[in-house]
Order: C-alpha cells, then structure tokens, then sequence
C-alpha cells in the first residue's frame, strides 16, 4: 500500500473534528513551505568569491558523497541528540 493510500484509508477513519484538525495543520504546513519557496527565490544569488580553503572543501565533500560518506537526517537527528 502506497503512503497516498495509507492516507486516504486513515483519513476516512477520522471524525469530522480530526478530519478538521489534519486538514488545518496540512494547509498551515504547505502555507509555510509557500513562503519558504517564495522568500528563497527572490533571495539574491551569492555572489561573494570562495577561497581557496573553501573550493578544497566543496571538492572533498563531493569526494565524500560519490564514497557513500554521508548521514542520513535521522543520523544526525539522534548524533545530536
């Protein structure tokens, strides 16, 4: 069963008030990723030039993921913890 199907089955178990509820915090959390979306596209490019340490770091990094040498969220999440 997909994640959409899982939803929609859960979504039909609801009362009116949950159904309410979940329906607020969905339009509350797309409303702010909207405005997220919106402020990061008119936010002027970064045009200040790198140093040389930092184009290392930038290469290395690369070097890193194309190794598999990355965390996921939750990793960080429970590192940091």
């Amino acid at each position: 069963m997909t994640a959409k199907e899982k939803l929609r089955q859960t979504v039909e178990e609801l009362s009116e008030a949950e159904a309410q509820d979940a329906l607020g915090f969905i339009v509350r959390r797309q409303s702010k990723r909207d405005a997220l979306d919106e402020l990061l596209e008119r936010a002027p490019l970064d045009d200040e030039p790198t140093t040389l340490d930092e184009d290392e770091g930038v290469r290395e990094a690369k070097k890193q993921i194309a190794r598999g040498e990355v965390l996921s969220a939750d990793e960080i999440r429970h590192e940091i913890a």
